[in-house]
């Protein structure tokens, strides 16, 4: 049994790309998320956010990259959200939102690389200036995706924030899709 427990719904939607083709929308960037088993009897209670990606063709298709970190926040959440496109420019999103889903911009900290991922993928984070993020553990780890969790600093508050990073670059090689019929093992990290 999965329940997720929205502090509030947004509603507002973000364009990824300058064509309009591809939005982003973080539906409850701040939730309480309850997952209970029977078999096995295990069950675990947190943070959690629910938030969707939509586009009118593949993502492949009109971008190289995007890195993403999501933290807790004063109550609320922060988000951070940057794509590389296939046009070679970039677009990025630092947003702040309170218990009601209401959505500000913060100035985008600068951006560190994390260690690179077993599979040698590289991990842009964003975070202030002087501050020293750390990975605090590696929890999916793919040819093109990681998810992990981070340490970092965001507009002056030490937060540990869900961190992803994808290329689509290694997704679109056919070595890569000849592999995604076959589950990725999680990292034991």
């Amino acid at each position: 049994r999965i329940r997720v427990r929205p502090a509030a719904l947004a509603d507002q939607v973000w364009g990824l790309d300058a064509a309009g083709r591809y939005t982003w929308q973080p539906i409850a960037p701040t939730a309480r998320v309850e997952v209970a088993f029977e078999q096995p009897d295990l069950s675990w209670c947190g943070s959690g956010y629910v938030d969707s990606n939509f586009g009118d063709r593949p993502l492949e298709h009109d971008f190289r990259r995007w890195s993403w970190a999501r933290a807790d926040r004063d109550g609320g959440s922060a988000v951070t959200y940057d794509v590389e496109r296939r046009d070679g420019s970039r677009a990025s999103l630092a947003l702040r939102f309170d218990r009601q889903g209401t959505a500000t911009s913060f100035a985008a900290p600068g951006v560190t690389l994390l260690p690179r991922t077993g599979w040698r993928l590289e991990r842009p984070l964003r975070c202030d200036e002087g501050s020293r993020p750390s990975l605090v553990r590696t929890l999916e780890d793919a040819p093109f995706y990681a998810r992990s969790t981070v340490a970092t600093r965001w507009d002056g508050a030490d937060v540990i924030a869900m961190h992803e990073s994808l290329s689509l670059d290694r997704f679109d090689r056919r070595v890569v899709q000849a592999m995604l019929p076959f589950r990725m093992p999680r990292t034991l990290r």
